[in-house]
């Protein structure tokens, strides 16, 4: 019985395959650690792995403000305010009034959240950013660059076809 379907001609390879395979090998092992981290976080502690890594940047030292802790975990505010919420709910987190300005919120690990966190691994997000931070700042410069250029690129058939896009921390 014959198929019907066509048999392409075989693509050639070009010499950006191999750095085109490179990056995409990248992706997929940094998006794996990360899916495995939280995975681990929701399993071992009960915390996303967005929980986990707001709740270590707030047991290293607190934030003065929601703005600071969105800096400081390189987070939209509106992520970071919906991960704090849940913490601060769970009573893993706690919010202060600022000494210096009682307009503003301080913010910081709970008891609980401490005592949480003695059997916690590193939170993956903090891995990549440490991993960013050891890069030469020229290839830091060069890789956010590119990686703006792509995400615009990949981006731009989803918006197009009218899709919200995917959230890039789940509270």
């Amino acid at each position: 019985m014959k198929s019907n379907h066509r048999s392409r001609p075989a693509r050639r390879h070009s010499p950006s395959d191999t750095h085109i395979r490179a990056v995409v090998d990248g992706f997929r092992e940094i998006n794996r650690t990360l899916r495995l981290s939280a995975r681990g976080a929701e399993q071992r502690l009960g915390v996303s792995g967005a929980q986990l890594f707001v709740l270590q940047q707030l047991a290293e030292s607190p934030a003065e403000s929601l703005g600071d802790l969105a800096a400081r975990t390189f987070t939209h505010h509106s992520s970071v305010s919906t991960v704090v919420a849940r913490l601060v709910e769970r009573g893993l987190v706690v919010r202060e009034v600022s000494r210096e300005d009682g307009r503003r919120v301080r913010l910081a690990a709970s008891g609980r959240g401490r005592a949480l966190l003695h059997k916690a691994p590193e939170a993956a997000q903090a891995q990549l950013i440490a991993a960013l931070r050891r890069l030469p700042h020229a290839t830091l410069a060069t890789l956010a660059r590119a990686m703006t250029a792509v995400a615009a690129q990949v981006a731009e058939p989803a918006s197009a076809s009218g899709s919200a896009g995917v959230s890039a921390h789940r509270a």
